[in-house]
């Protein structure tokens, strides 16, 4: 589907237009003009009219656009940011559809526990599941492209729905407030993450279960995913941020500099929760080798101080009537076997306690 805003300079007023009211192509829009072609899960054609024909894109740039349709099993392209003559062209991998959103109601209802089995693929951020946003800059023309619904996208056309004069000051500034928006999803996911991590280092603590094990396994695989994205993503910010494209004005460097400050924190605080898992997992192995440790000590004093009492009963079930002492026929033999047994028993027993072993 393919969504345009058109902003008119002349008339001072932003809209929704069809698609059959664009120019040929973007050149021969007024200057002061600025357009804002969405692509959202579009169509060959759809691909081609806009790529090809409205404006056009160097191959690679094409070949980038639409890899998570060529090559599905490969999944999006990682963040990137690249210059040509004519335009600029910026690929970023938003969160998963519904990811924030379903940890946004996750914290709220259950802080500590598991996450929603539907948005379970999601929370793995597998590559192929991760979405991508593709967006191609010129001085009045923004083409943003996606194969999956995105929630920044649909935030911010909905801003100009309700304030159409936001996209007069221009391409680079529509671009900042999708980033803005794709960004701050990240709040409740990180948030989710944190109070998972207080949740499973309870359990640590007090049950070092094999399922504590496999949920912190789990939530690593989430942790590194974020961390890949966000990394990436960062990198990218810090690039349009430096005023190194002649694309984004030098007056709305202020405001991706204002994304690319959250954007560090939410990356600051991944990596926080990355070592955090890490030392839970060696805290864990460590509980879980006291734990049988303490096991095996109890198996040794109890094999300690039963052991004796076998020898014992060996002893007298040898049968030899001679020169055994007690005698076989003695009335209190018996008596005194199990006398010794338990003198032994207590000797260990007080040896153990005088030790501090028990």
């Amino acid at each position: 589907m393919m969504t345009v805003f058109h902003w008119e300079c002349s008339a001072r007023v932003c809209s929704r237009v069809p698609n059959d009211r664009l120019p040929p192509t973007a050149a021969e829009l007024p200057a002061e003009d600025a357009v804002w072609i969405d692509l959202s899960e579009p169509t060959e054609d759809e691909e081609r009219a806009v790529f090809e024909r409205f404006l056009p894109v160097h191959p690679l740039t094409l070949g980038d656009i639409t890899k998570p349709r060529r090559e599905p099993d490969q999944g999006a392209h990682l963040p990137k940011a690249e210059e040509f003559p004519d335009y600029l062209f910026v690929i970023v991998n938003p969160l998963p559809p519904g990811l924030a959103v379903a940890a946004r109601k996750k914290l709220a209802a259950d802080p500590g526990g598991e996450p929603d089995p539907a948005a379970a693929p999601a929370l793995a951020l597998r590559a192929k599941d991760r979405p991508q946003l593709s967006a191609v800059l010129t001085k009045n023309v923004i083409v943003t492209h996606h194969y999956k619904p995105l929630a920044s996208v649909a935030e911010v056309a909905g801003r100009l729905d309700r304030r159409g004069e936001v996209a007069r000051h221009g391409p680079d500034y529509l671009f900042h407030l999708i980033l803005d928006a794709m960004v701050d999803e990240y709040a409740p996911v990180v948030d989710r993450v944190s109070a998972r991590l207080d949740g499973l280092e309870r359990k640590v603590f007090g049950d070092p279960s094999p399922d504590v094990l496999a949920r912190l396994m789990r939530l690593k695989r989430i942790v590194a995913g974020l961390r890949k994205t966000l990394i990436l993503e960062r990198e990218v910010l810090a690039r349009l941020t430096r005023g190194e494209f002649d694309l984004v004005d030098d007056r709305e460097i202020v405001y991706y500099r204002n994304v690319y400050d959250h954007l560090v924190r939410y990356t600051e605080l991944i990596e926080g929760a990355r070592e955090t898992v890490g030392d839970l997992m060696q805290t864990h192995l460590a509980a879980a080798s006291n734990r049988l440790n303490q096991v095996m000590k109890l198996l040794t004093m109890i094999s300690t101080v039963v052991l004796p009492m076998n020898l014992i009963a060996g002893i007298y079930g040898m049968n030899f009537e001679a020169s055994v002492v007690p005698s076989y026929h003695a009335p209190w033999g018996f008596a005194f076997a199990l006398g010794l047994m338990a003198a032994n028993g207590l000797a260990a027993y007080t040896l153990f306690r005088w030790r501090r072993w028990v």
